[in-house]
């Protein structure tokens, strides 16, 4: 079955609730936590990532917080998933080709076409797509 993990849907739901702030002001990832039922400790982990990745803006000390710092329209949906769980693929050999059935496969060429399909509409969402 394929489906969002739950550290990309954490933190969709924060960049929603980020989006919804007013411009400068900061929420914490308690704060988000709390309201959305979220495990708090993987999401702070999950809104450092995305700070690293400057697509949000930590603020550090005792009223601190975070706020949205890139254009959520221009980081497309791909970018977003690889950023948090890396390449999307629905098979490895998509990406790693080191496997002992590669030569024989006999499935690989229409699963790539799926997932080149997935890639493509991912790659033309953007994260306000979705969090907007």
């Amino acid at each position: 079955m394929l489906k969002i993990t739950r550290k990309v849907e954490y933190a969709l739901i924060a960049l929603g609730h980020l989006q919804q702030k007013e411009t400068g002001q900061l929420a914490s990832a308690k704060e988000i936590a709390e309201q959305y039922g979220i495990p708090q400790e993987l999401l702070a982990k999950t809104l450092q990532k995305l700070a690293r990745e400057k697509i949000i803006q930590a603020v550090k000390g005792p009223t601190g917080g975070y706020r949205i710092s890139a254009d959520t329209n221009t980081i497309n949906m791909t970018r977003f998933f690889e950023i948090l769980e890396g390449p999307v693929g629905l098979m490895d050999c998509y990406f790693d080709t080191n496997c002992i059935q590669l030569n024989s496969c006999n499935i690989r060429t229409p699963i790539n076409r799926i997932n080149d399909s997935i890639r493509s509409m991912l790659n033309q969402m953007t994260l306000a797509d979705i969090t907007t």
